[in-house]
């Protein structure tokens, strides 16, 4: 998630104050000045609590009280940092723009007692229109697990927010709650989900005030970038992307990424592989001119069960690897119905099938992005909560795991490491440019955990290779994320 850290140690405004007895039962207003081009504004509140008294909040725009840039809510003595912006807020508030003027801390003082005098402090954050991702790190919560793991997760699914739909209480055809979609995800087990509505933002709001009661569950905020040349996930954006591609505002896909880029939001082609036409219209990726794809980080390598189909995108994912892009495959489950869990036209749309597993330095939202940007990742085709893939090269004392690089001159020998668990009965490939090589002699997985050591030598050029597992009816398993030979 791109915040900006240094916004933690200097607010742009402190407001400081004392309150006596004789403010008891009344309300106080702290005017502050936002200046043009503010985005979102950000209000962390604390006060001196002794003898039992309290202070409430709210937040007063520059217009009429109940005019339209007026109050933007109350939360009582129930948050102290909150948050307003256009696109999402802290409960209590209401979404907006942000415009400049003559804004207002609003105090109520419930109680104090007749000789107490208590100092508080509001310390208020600006985040710009230019970097509307940046958001001060008081707003992200503390990481929901801490320490280096692999974390399971589903990168692709959609709500009442955008066509997301399941049965109502009687039965109707209704949009789906997000809720449910996190309460699926929550009992499938997953550490994390993206919520990647079609070109919208609405439901960014939800997620906010969802998150702390799903304390194990880490929610990021994510756009399907829907265009008639082609769709992309973006994952940890807060303010709206404009979509038109084609259009005297978005000319073509390189000006999107280009902007996405600036934001500093990474990017997934979505299903790259599919009809593009009336049963999908603009599914297939086929923006024109050709995309550049230096600016894109992922492809959605399977989608929903895709893995064995005409439809699967790791022939486009593993194209674009030849063609000198280092992308990230992943998998999404492309849900839109989360109680049924629906079948959908390229197979079953269950939350968590695929899980994209991501090695990451803790659960948090920026570290899982990072984990994503940089490779250590394997796909579990049908969203096990157990299966695993590993894979590492070595030579001499230098040593990368899946989305590493290592250097290699002619003649060289990598010697890798495979671990794969959770397949007995399965075999493992490896595919070295996209292509299946017999470099495993013995490729049968005869356990429950197994490791295989093989070698790969170099002819000084630079290659990728990676290594999928099937399972004994020979279904794609688990599709494993490359290790780079000289690519630097």
């Amino acid at each position: 998630m791109p915040i900006d850290a240094a916004s933690t140690s200097e607010p742009d405004l402190t407001l400081e104050g004392k309150i006596t007895g004789s403010d008891n039962k009344t309300y106080r207003e702290l005017p502050f000045q936002v200046p043009e081009g503010i985005a979102r504004i950000t209000v962390e509140f604390d006060y001196d609590r002794a003898d039992k008294t309290t202070i409430d909040l709210g937040l007063i725009g520059p217009g009429p009280f109940l005019g339209r840039d007026g109050f933007r809510g109350w939360s009582g003595g129930n948050k102290r940092v909150f948050t307003v912006s256009a696109a999402d807020v802290t409960p209590s508030y209401s979404a907006g723009a942000v415009p400049a003027g003559e804004w207002k801390v609003l105090l109520g003082i419930p109680n104090i007692r007749a000789e107490t005098q208590a100092s508080y402090r509001a310390r208020i954050r600006f985040t710009r229109a230019n970097r509307p991702d940046a958001i001060p790190a008081v707003l992200a919560p503390p990481p929901l697990r801490a320490g280096p793991g692999w974390y399971r997760g589903d990168l692709h699914m959609h709500t009442g927010h955008s066509d997301g739909s399941c049965a109502s209480q009687a039965g109707a055809k209704v949009p789906c709650p997000l809720f449910l979609t996190a309460q699926a995800a929550s009992a499938a087990g997953l550490d994390f989900i993206a919520v990647t509505e079609h070109n919208t933002v609405s439901h960014l709001a939800d997620l906010r005030e969802l998150q702390p009661y799903f304390d194990r569950l880490l929610l990021i905020p994510g756009i399907e970038i829907t265009t008639f040349q082609g769709h992309a996930n973006v994952f940890g954006t807060y303010a709206p992307v404009d979509f038109r591609v084609g259009s005297a505002s978005v000319p073509d896909w390189n000006s999107l990424l280009s902007t996405l880029q600036q934001r500093g939001v990474p990017v997934s082609i979505n299903h790259p592989i599919r009809p593009s036409d009336e049963r999908c219209m603009g599914c297939g990726w086929t923006p024109t001119p050709a995309a550049d794809l230096s600016r894109v980080q992922m492809v959605e390598a399977v989608n929903g069960g895709d893995a064995d189909t005409p439809g699967s995108g790791v022939a486009f994912w593993q194209r674009e690897l030849n063609a000198g892009h280092r992308l990230t495959g992943v998998g999404g489950s492309d849900n839109h119905d989360a109680p049924t869990q629906a079948e959908e036209p390229f197979g079953a749309s269950r939350i968590g099938r695929p899980t994209t597993v991501v090695r990451a330095r803790e659960l948090s939202m920026a570290a899982i992005l990072d984990g994503l940007r940089a490779g250590e990742v394997f796909v579990d085709v049908r969203g096990t909560k157990d299966r695993a893939l590993s894979l590492s090269a070595a030579h001499g004392a230098r040593e990368v795991a899946m989305g590493g690089d290592l250097a290699l001159k002619s003649g060289e020998e990598a010697l890798l490491r495979l671990q794969v668990r959770g397949v007995a009965g399965g075999k493992v490939e490896a595919i070295v440019d996209g292509v299946v090589a017999p470099l495993i002699a013995q490729p049968a997985i005869g356990s429950a955990e197994q490791s295989f050591d093989f070698r790969w030598r170099s002819d000084g050029a630079r290659h990728w290779l990676r290594v999928d597992v099937r399972d004994a009816q020979g279904r794609l398993a688990l599709v494993g994320n490359p290790v780079y030979f000289n690519w630097r």
